[in-house]
């Protein structure tokens, strides 16, 4: 039977799994590892799941390779799979997770309830209906997309909290391993937390040098929250800044890849996307180096608060 903890037990498992004397860490040595030569590092949540650092995003932008998706299976070493119904290719990835060869047990899939199906029986519903389209019994991790509901003329903290409840019911069935949410700001964890009983494992938000929500980040460890980032990169925009470049030559790797370290180095579950073989091949190939100090300051001093994805700060 799964656990259902409350947000202080939660907290508590978090805290300390991750803090050390010298800060948040979740990171063994990496030197000299890649992806393929040794199991993914994993992050522990709070339920005493561990979830892989790294994943392969399949965002409906840019569109789908199946191709792709069955090369980071079979030949990268990729055990970790981010979708959501709203991208349209749920039974793509079911295809492409039974050409792989890999028992379900192999792999973590997370996946997210988009809002059109917010609501106690509308969400059941549909993660449900997911699991049939996937081919697949259970989800690892089951996100709420999105704060807005989007019903107008509606509470939308009663929608989440609504929403929510379905989402611990799934949780208590063992349907989905482990719940959470997804942009996310504090005040919506926060009010979720007075609404409900199970804090959410996770909070994926947007994640990279140029947007680096130091505050909900310390919130999300206080919390025993893990904190999730999505498009890395940036949808291209960090891989031609001339710090980014520099560090680049410095390690003899290319910006996507520094990116990437730099998130996973400061213990960020990392969902990097790509529909190019080569691409999903150097995404992968993070752990055989390692970002010294002066390089982490410098990427972190890229900040500038620009959202290159939605932006969840004014809703509701």
């Amino acid at each position: 039977m799964l656990t259902r903890l409350c947000w202080k037990e939660a907290r508590t498992v978090f805290y300390n799994c991750t803090q050390q004397s010298s800060g948040w860490s979740v990171l063994p040595s990496w030197r000299n590892m890649s992806l393929t030569a040794v199991r993914c590092p994993t992050v522990p949540l709070s339920n005493g799941l561990h979830i892989p650092i790294l994943g392969l995003g399949t965002s409906h932008r840019g569109g789908y390779c199946h191709d792709a998706v069955v090369y980071a299976l079979t030949h990268c070493g990729v055990r970790h799979i981010d979708t959501a119904q709203h991208y349209g290719c749920e039974e793509k990835l079911g295809k492409a997770i039974k050409e792989s060869g890999l028992p379900r047990s192999d792999l973590w899939i997370t996946n997210k309830l988009w809002p059109g199906d917010y609501g106690y029986k509308a969400a059941k519903k549909a993660c449900l209906d997911s699991c049939s389209e996937m081919g697949v019994e259970y989800f690892d991790l089951y996100l709420m997309h999105w704060p807005d509901p989007q019903r107008p003329g509606c509470s939308n903290r009663e929608i989440r909290a609504e929403t929510w409840r379905a989402l611990e019911e799934l949780y208590k069935e063992g349907v989905c391993r482990a719940i959470g949410v997804s942009n996310f700001v504090i005040r919506h964890l926060e009010q979720l937390k007075e609404d409900c009983s199970v804090v959410p494992h996770v909070n994926q938000v947007e994640y990279h040098p140029f947007q680096q929500p130091k505050q909900l980040i310390d919130y999300c460890h206080q919390e025993g929250i893990v904190f999730e980032g999505f498009s890395p990169l940036a949808k291209g925009q960090v891989i031609s800044n001339p710090i980014v470049c520099q560090i680049a030559e410095k390690h003899q790797r290319t910006p996507a890849q520094i990116c990437i370290r730099w998130s996973i180095q400061n213990g960020v579950v990392t969902i990097p996307k790509s529909t190019k073989k080569t691409r999903v091949q150097e995404n992968c190939e993070v752990f055989g180096f390692q970002l010294e100090d002066d390089d982490m300051t410098a990427l972190a001093s890229l900040h500038d608060g620009r959202h290159v994805s939605w932006d969840p700060t004014n809703v509701e």
